[in-house]
């Protein structure tokens, strides 16, 4: 099993200047690169490994090359054929697509050590990252690194207001939890707006509130408009931009990780729609909600930590989840606005939302095999209400509805 591993660095002034000087070289040297690789498109573009035998003979003219880890180089040049696959794949699927360019300072911001040249320490009580070439380097270890795992590469990133990352590739020599043939704990959920998720045991997750992140980084954007561009305060409110920027990121962030860790640690069986993310973001109207929503990389984390806590992930198709009642079955068409489900075939009645999520459970039980019984909406009995956690709950506790369900239970 394959995970990343991210920390802060804390870098002195003269390792961010080092860090800066490496950085750069590799730029330079990726753009050395693509120049050589279009002066071959007329007979065929080189095997990755003939470009990079080139590097020995580079670094007889050009000095600073002496200066980077040689396998820092390396990656550089397979880096640069990654992005030719990259670009390739798009063409093979047909997206009309240019050539790659050279990278400006402000495109190149990391580079990565791989298999060696680094290792983490600990001097004078401090966690530090040992960089060939470069030093120690003090680091935060937010988290410690599993004993079983293996350091594959760190990749440092350089990010937009001005601090520097680690992140490590980390290989772990066990094997992912069995997923249960029969889960007995399942579980539908329904994404949207105004209720961040709402779920099938009837709990529903008020969407994170940007609100206030997004007025300071508005007011931030006005003055940066008004500051000549290329001044010192002009580069200088920049920064400040790009802070305003990570902390709406990195609050949103923390808000799908720890949502999605509650519902793959809880359940032995998740259901959730297969959205297309990307085509949602080109309907009309309301666009900034959804990308705000975040649904895709919510549905990415949630996947891959199902995967980790041996969880089933299911994902079903959501044509028809809102207008198909999930206990007769019958179609009703109805518009955004009206947020109840009342089926004129049955007469059942819930909300929108609770209606989708027994369809998309039920829908998951389909795809594993498991019976549910055709009476009732799912296969237990679950709460008709709808009991709704703030998002700060999620953010603060890490877990949406464990006051809830635990209230619950103890009043049955």
């Amino acid at each position: 099993m394959y995970y990343a591993y991210k920390y802060r660095l804390t870098p002195s002034d003269a390792h961010r200047e080092e860090l800066d000087r490496h950085r750069d070289i590799c730029r330079q040297t990726y753009n050395h690169f693509l120049y050589r690789l279009n002066e071959y498109d007329r007979d065929g573009i080189p095997s990755m490994s003939a470009l990079r035998s080139e590097l020995p003979d580079l670094k007889q003219w050009w000095d600073d090359l002496t200066d980077v880890y040689s396998r820092t180089l390396q990656v550089v040049v397979e880096r640069l054929y990654d992005n030719l696959s990259s670009l390739s794949a798009l063409k093979r699927n047909g997206y009309s697509v240019g050539s790659l360019q050279w990278k400006a300072p402000r495109d190149y911001r990391s580079f990565t050590y791989s298999q060696r040249g680094f290792k983490l320490d600990k001097k004078g009580g401090r966690n530090v990252l040992w960089l060939s070439k470069i030093g120690n380097i003090p680091i935060r270890l937010h988290r410690e690194i599993p004993d079983d795992a293996t350091l594959k590469q760190v990749t440092l990133k350089k990010e937009p207001t001005g601090e520097w990352f680690a992140t490590f590739g980390v290989q772990m020599d066990r094997e992912p939890p069995t997923k249960p043939e029969s889960p007995e704990r399942c579980v539908g959920i329904d994404v949207g707006i105004l209720s961040y998720t709402h779920d099938s045991d009837g709990f529903s997750v008020e969407s994170l509130d940007l609100s206030e992140e997004r007025e300071r980084l508005e007011r931030e954007q006005r003055k940066l408009s008004r500051k000549q561009h290329g001044s010192v305060n002009h580069r200088t409110q920049q920064r400040v931009v790009a802070r305003r920027h990570a902390d709406l990121k990195r609050k949103r962030r923390d808000f799908l990780h720890r949502l999605s860790a509650y519902y793959a640690r809880e359940y032995d069986l998740v259901a959730v729609e297969d959205l297309d993310a990307k085509g949602l973001m080109g309907l009309p109207s309301n666009s900034r909600n959804r990308a705000s929503a975040a649904w895709g990389t919510f549905l990415r984390m949630l996947e891959y930590k199902c995967e980790r806590e041996g969880t089933h992930f299911v994902a079903v198709d959501p044509r028809g989840t809102t207008k198909e009642c999930s206990k007769c079955g019958v179609s009703t068409d109805k518009p955004l606005w009206v947020r109840e489900h009342s089926c004129p075939s049955c007469g059942f009645e819930v909300d929108r939302d609770l209606n989708a999520a027994y369809n998309i459970l039920a829908r998951g039980l389909d795809h594993v095999g498991v019976v549910h019984s055709e009476s009732t909406p799912v296969k237990t009995a679950l709460p008709t209400g709808t009991h709704s956690v703030p998002a700060q709950r999620v953010v603060e506790a890490g877990s949406p509805a464990l006051t809830e369900r635990t209230a619950q239970a103890v009043s049955e």
